[in-house]
């Protein structure tokens, strides 16, 4: 919506990692150093860490999209929490090995031919475990046998392994893993970017999608938006996002501190309201009357309508508490009007903005509206 308002190619905030929008920040700079180092040795295992929406995926679509595949063959894992056997075989898969009815032993033989024929070819090859955090220590533990394979004294298969900063503590204090820490050659944990690196973030991505300086950010926006995001890269692209979106609804063509203040606040109100409702959810799962056993002679179920009691047995009654209950009901009421009204914004933007594509002038708003 935002991307056709103002003239732009393509969505410049989208949380989908893609190489083509891959920024060079300071730690990310080092990172790919790393990776180059690794890749140079051509042995090893290489850690790099950082907190969620850090840019690891990123990190990694850029470094697949620079590989040479004539020279070397990497695959990339997305890896879940899966036994050391399953892991095998998503290894296998990923390298194309048919591993349908083969075992352990068989899996591993093929991957170490499959590992050989590359080597004899002249080709290197890279496995890229994203998300190592969820691998348990067994799992970790087959990748350490799969830095084993070697043809003479060169090293058969590397190994880049990302995580969050939990896998970073893992892998540091866990005595199990003392043979794997030996064959890291090189870390690394991608910090949040600095303050003077949200201006040029923000603008190389603008500019991959022919940003032609509508909207202008104001230096307090760059401010704001650092604040709001710590420096996180995924966080700053949803705010950037929304700022967007509220940019093209109100028609500005500058977008300041004060806009991406009301942004941020709308989103923290939407944020706190999705909370209360599931707290809410749960507290009346809470108050609900418990179930209880049902002897074969038992009276039915009785419900009053002022106070609900039930009735098991004649003497078994409990009394579910009324103000509670009433306090609750109260609450939802109050949140179903907030979604209600939340709604409503929202179809009085998206009507506006179909107004705006199909007619040109008609239906353009006369006050400030955001998005829900």
């Amino acid at each position: 919506m935002y991307d056709q308002y103002y003239g732009l190619s393509g969505k410049p905030f989208q949380l989908t990692p893609d190489p083509a929008f891959y920024f060079e920040s300071a730690t990310h700079r080092k990172a790919m150093s790393y990776l180059g180092y690794g890749l140079a040795q051509g042995e090893g295992l290489i850690v790099i860490t950082g907190e969620i929406g850090a840019g690891k995926s990123t990190l990694v679509a850029h470094l697949m999209d620079t590989i040479d595949d004539r020279r070397l063959t990497a695959a990339q894992l997305v890896s879940t929490q899966v036994g050391p056997d399953d892991l095998i075989r998503l290894v296998a898969t990923k390298f194309g090995i048919d591993s349908e009815g083969a075992d352990k032993a068989d899996l591993l033989r093929d991957i170490e031919d499959f590992l050989n024929a590359q080597a004899r070819a002249g080709k290197r090859t890279l496995l890229v475990v994203d998300e190592a955090q969820n691998l348990p220590l067994a799992a970790l533990e087959e990748l350490r046998m799969f830095s084993n394979f070697q043809l003479g004294n060169q090293p058969l298969m590397q190994i880049f392994l990302l995580g969050q900063p939990e896998f970073r503590d893992t892998f540091q204090e866990s005595p199990s893993l003392e043979q794997l820490r030996q064959r890291v050659i090189a870390t690394h944990h991608l910090e949040p970017m600095e303050a003077d690196e949200v201006e040029p973030y923000i603008l190389h991505r603008l500019a991959k999608v022919g940003w032609d300086g509508n909207p202008r950010f104001t230096a307090d926006a760059m401010d704001e938006l650092y604040k709001a995001s710590g420096g996180i890269p995924r966080r700053l692209n949803v705010i950037a996002g929304r700022v967007m979106l509220a940019g093209a609804i109100d028609e500005a063509s500058r977008i300041d501190g004060e806009m991406v203040r009301e942004v941020v606040s709308d989103m923290g109100a939407d944020a706190d309201a999705a909370k209360e409702s599931r707290a809410t959810a749960a507290a009346l799962q809470d108050a609900a009357p418990a179930a209880a056993p049902v002897a074969a002679d038992a009276r039915p179920v009785e419900f009053a309508p002022a106070a609900m009691t039930l009735a098991v047995d004649g003497d078994r009654v409990q009394h579910a508490r009324d103000s509670r209950v009433a306090a609750l009901e109260a609450r939802i009421a109050e949140l179903e009007a907030q979604i209600a009204d939340q709604e409503a914004e929202l179809r009085r933007a998206v009507t506006l903005m179909i107004n705006w594509i199909d007619d040109g002038d008609v239906g353009r708003p006369t006050r400030r509206t955001r998005a829900a």
